[in-house]
């Protein structure tokens, strides 16, 4: 049975200097790619680092505080170049003035005048537009009218910070609708610098090159290093290009692709085994492709087939195959070997070994001639009649057997001599093969007609055993893949209540 070679035992040791910087480059290539990872959706996704909430259904206002995780947007807003918004922020640091001038008891009027037109000035200018966040107005906007109960949400903003609306409700009540409701929202936007060559500000690539980029460089030149020292004879720009599958470490953009050269690290290192994985997925693949290709290669072998078939040129391309008109390498002529060689032995080595079935076909033919031309009708009841024919059958086949293997041993021995004459006939004697089979396929029909039944026969092929193929399909080849590499179960390998439940257990493997 096959082992799947995810189940050899890897050679290598796994305490050597060289294997433990393997597994630790392995780790830090891992760590850099959840990094990568992480950067790439930190802007996308900072409403949620900021606030930490998960909402399952947009939808709905189900949400999951998710407290425990920290707050990271002060440490990673400046890798990206992200600064509180001055008009958001300026709301922010006002109404909390406001706040407490309301907790003190003060009526706060110019406050809450000043929060209103700071209310309305972000409705008219929409500060989330440079984030990308215009939704999230939206979702201030209609919050404010929910609460309030009216269509305009700067009539609404009024309202809510109106004296009349104020007198008959706590501010204590009020204020926590603005601090889950509204100043969340508010809080989420930013503004992100642009830098010299207009795209938004990432100084990602600075930790990158100095943390994680210079160990790769290092780590892939030491490779390199190793492949030399294998390859004495492999240059420096060879032993860099066999680690072609290492670029993306080093590349600043399209950084998801470092997955590859991630796995591939892993794998070699030993501590993740994906052989199983890649197995799987590429398994259906491959199988497919096979298929694929195998049809396309035999369908063009089959077209050529027909199309040289059907040529009229078959005579002359006959005529070709005399030896005198063949292409000889060292003066030696192919075919006047071959039958020179294979002359004796079939002559003096196979031919003796036959004489048993021989003698026994040649006196079953010879008994049958009897009877049907000698022997009268009348006279093959006689037993005894019926024993001397056989006999004589029997006597003439085995006489004429061994005259016949007496003449091809003694052919057979003179073909194995060296003799230019003998040479010279038996190239006559292919010429003169080779000159008639092509004569009479010019003479007669046979030619039209072989032509016609040889291109049936191929595309009844291509009808039949193409189609087979598809029939057939993936699940079938992946199914006889699975009994090669698929070892069998054992009786170690079942569970011990196995017997107990009373289930039938698998017979072991008998094959040597």
């Amino acid at each position: 049975m096959v082992r799947p070679r995810w189940h050899l035992r890897s050679s290598a040791g796994s305490h050597s200097l060289g294997h433990r910087w393997d597994q630790f480059v392995a780790l830090w290539a891992s760590l850099n790619l959840l990094w990568v990872c992480f950067d790439i959706t930190y802007v996308p996704l900072r409403t949620f680092w900021l606030q930490r909430n998960l909402y399952p259904l947009p939808s709905a206002p189900l949400v999951l505080p998710l407290g425990f995780l920290p707050d990271i947007t002060p440490y990673y807003d400046p890798v990206k170049g992200i600064e509180p918004h001055r008009e958001t922020k300026a709301y922010l640091e006002a109404f909390e003035q406001m706040d407490r001038a309301l907790l003190a008891g003060s009526a706060a009027s110019e406050l809450r005048q000043r929060q209103i037109a700071l209310t309305n000035e972000i409705i008219e200018e929409n500060p989330f537009l440079a984030s990308g966040g215009s939704g999230t107005l939206e979702k201030i906007k209609n919050r404010l009218r929910e609460r309030a109960d009216l269509d305009s949400a700067k009539q609404s903003a009024d309202q809510l910070l109106g004296d009349e609306w104020l007198q008959g409700r706590s501010w204590s009540e009020e204020r926590r609708f603005w601090q889950q409701q509204v100043l969340p929202l508010v809080a989420t936007n930013y503004w992100r610098s642009i830098d010299e060559n207009g795209r938004p500000t990432n100084h990602f690539w600075r930790f990158d090159l100095l943390l994680f980029q210079s160990v790769f460089l290092a780590d892939i030149l030491l490779r390199a290093a190793r492949l030399r020292r294998r390859l004495p004879g492999l240059s420096w720009r060879d032993a860099l290009l066999r680690r072609w599958t290492d670029l993306p470490l080093l590349m600043p953009f399209w950084r998801l692709l470092r997955l590859i050269p991630v796995v591939e690290r892993l794998q070699t290192s030993g501590l993740v085994n994906m052989e199983p994985l890649r197995a799987v997925v590429s398994r259906a693949v491959v199988a497919l492709l096979a298929v694929e290709l195998f049809e396309v290669l035999a369908l063009q072998l089959m077209d050529g087939a027909q199309g040289l078939i059907r040529s009229p040129q078959w005579p002359q391309r006959i005529r070709r195959l005399r030896s005198h008109q063949t292409v000889t390498i060292n003066d030696e002529r192919e075919l006047v070997e071959l039958l020179r060689i294979w002359g004796p032995l079939l002559l003096s080595d196979v031919g003796p070994r036959l004489a048993p079935q021989l003698q026994a076909v040649l006196a079953h033919s010879l008994q049958q001639t009897l009877q049907s031309m000698v022997v009268p009708p009348g006279l093959r009841q006689l037993q005894l009649l019926m024993q001397v024919e056989q006999q004589l059958t029997q006597q003439l086949a085995t006489g004429l057997v061994e005259s016949m293997i007496e003449l091809s041993r003694g052919a057979g021995s003179r073909l194995q001599q060296r003799d230019n004459r003998q040479i010279d006939l038996l190239r006559d004697c292919v010429d003169r093969f080779w000159d008639e089979l092509a004569e009479a396929l010019e003479r007669g029909p046979v030619l039209e007609r072989s032509q016609q039944l040889v291109c049936a026969l191929l595309e009844e092929l291509k009808l039949t055993y193409l189609g087979q193929i598809n029939r057939t399909g993936i699940d079938a080849l992946i199914r006889e893949l699975d009994q090669l590499t698929v070892p069998p179960v054992t009786d170690q390998d079942q569970p011990q209540g196995a017997e107990a439940s009373g289930l039938p257990s698998r017979p072991r493997d008998q094959s040597p």
